[in-house]
């Protein structure tokens, strides 16, 4: 990423604004950043008594928890895949 040209853009996450730098394109950094807002107001609906590093913390397990999942999913299908192809 050191040789690549880095964006940087201004985003808000739960009534917070923050600055993110990266390689991927603005729009990609918003819809991670959009995400992010999304799925911490979700589990707030449910868990209205948790303050926001709790709430962030929440959020970052469940987020890491449907990552595994995916990735355990690719990995069955890859394996499908090569069975398929012999």
């Amino acid at each position: 990423m050191a040789d690549q040209e880095k964006n940087r853009i201004s985003v808000e996450i739960y009534g917070h604004s923050y600055k993110m730098v990266g390689s991927e394109s603005t729009g990609h950094m918003r819809l991670v950043a959009s995400i992010v807002d999304d799925k911490m107001r979700e589990i707030r609906v449910h868990n209205p008594s948790l303050d926001s590093s709790k709430l962030a913390v929440l959020t970052a397990v469940n987020t890491v928890h449907e990552l595994l999942k995916l990735k355990e999913q690719v990995e069955k299908l890859e394996e499908e895949l090569k069975k398929l192809k012999g």
